[in-house]
């Protein structure tokens, strides 16, 4: 399915079935609205499938991995070929998302969308690779939007493919050393704040490392001007190549009816993204946790998103998605295996 086709085809959510799964709620043995943001949870997750009684969700977290060229410039703790013994790492089961998705019993794919080593052939991975990376966005356009495009599609035939094995719940991970430099230039672009406002300290730079990652932001926003009213133009002057498959994942899932639970502040700039291209695609996002990341709350409110919880995260690769998505699985149980006040033969409150 084409990037156009899917944009038209990502509807409201349903409200007349939030509006029953609500009723369903008030009349469960608890005092009403006792279970607080799970109850808002499964009205939410039945009103984006538009199921009254939803089947307890399949979840899958998606971790995109990619290079960007911006690394040249020193704006990370890490070397470039972290993002590639990253891959591995997961693939072998060893990193974070892979012990909080076994924790939540959920799925992880990893996807190599640009990461810049030859992999060859190893099991599990899906090659999806269309650069060894992105350029230096300081020395030229990060990549072409005809890139940007075909990225974008990838992630939209990934929800297609999740959509045909089942999977009723998807999480948006990411790997890739410099991304959250590529994330703060878009944060910056599209909330229109300033580029100090939005860069935090990444993996873990020093005080004196985050002031020059806010400098090569800036000379990269000054010499190409990206056009906040155009998502791919945004992302091929200073995006990565997994902010555009993730944010393809959201649009995808959104024309599928399926409820993606976003991570932490890269996806929210992918998530940024998907809402300049389509702005219903939000009524279909869940987000996880606030991460300690300077520019996520402005993220997040942008979004108009409430996150589920606070847990100082920022890890990324989809940890933060996985514990969301043990909460959404939560409310479902809540909403179809508790019983009424009739069901139990509990009297109701006193009129």
């Amino acid at each position: 399915m084409s990037l156009t086709e899917v944009l038209n085809r990502i509807c409201d959510v349903d409200m007349e079935v939030a509006a029953r799964t609500q009723r369903r709620l008030d009349r469960l043995t608890k005092p009403q609205g006792s279970l607080g943001r799970l109850e808002q949870l499964a009205v939410q997750y039945c009103a984006i499938t538009s199921e009254g009684k939803p089947a307890v969700p399949r979840g899958r977290v998606y971790t995109f991995a990619a290079d960007h060229g911006v690394v040249d410039e020193g704006v990370s703790a890490y070397p470039r070929d972290v993002t590639a013994q990253m891959v591995l790492n997961f693939l072998r089961g060893g990193a974070g998302v892979n012990v909080l998705a076994r924790h939540a019993g959920v799925e992880v794919r990893v996807v190599d969308i640009g990461v810049a080593h030859d992999f060859g052939s190893v099991a599990g991975l899906i090659n999806r690779k269309l650069l060894m990376g992105t350029r230096n966005m300081v020395q030229g356009e990060a990549m072409d939007r005809r890139i940007v495009e075909e990225a974008l599609e990838i992630g939209i035939a990934l929800a297609s493919e999740a959509v045909k094995e089942d999977v009723t719940l998807i999480g948006t991970g990411e790997m890739g050393i410099g991304n959250t430099t590529a994330s703060a230039a878009i944060t910056a672009v599209i909330t229109g704040a300033s580029v100090e406002q939005v860069t935090g300290l990444g993996t873990g730079i020093d005080e004196l490392g985050r002031t020059r990652k806010i400098s090569v932001i800036e000379r990269a926003l000054a010499r190409h001007e990206p056009n906040a009213d155009d998502p791919i133009d945004v992302l091929a002057k200073i995006g990565g190549l997994e902010i555009a498959g993730m944010a393809g994942l959201m649009l995808g899932a959104a024309a599928a009816r399926i409820p993606v639970v976003l991570d932490g502040f890269i996806a929210g700039a992918a998530a940024l993204i998907a809402r300049g291209l389509q702005p219903r695609s939000v009524q279909y996002m869940i987000a996880s946790h606030r991460s300690v990341e300077r520019g996520h709350r402005l993220v997040l409110e942008t979004l108009g998103l409430e996150p589920l919880f606070d847990l100082d995260l920022r890890l990324g690769e989809g940890t933060g998605a996985c514990l969301g998505m043990s909460l959404v699985q939560a409310a479902v149980k809540v909403l179809t295996e508790m019983a009424t006040f009739s069901e139990a033969g509990v009297s109701e409150r006193n009129q």
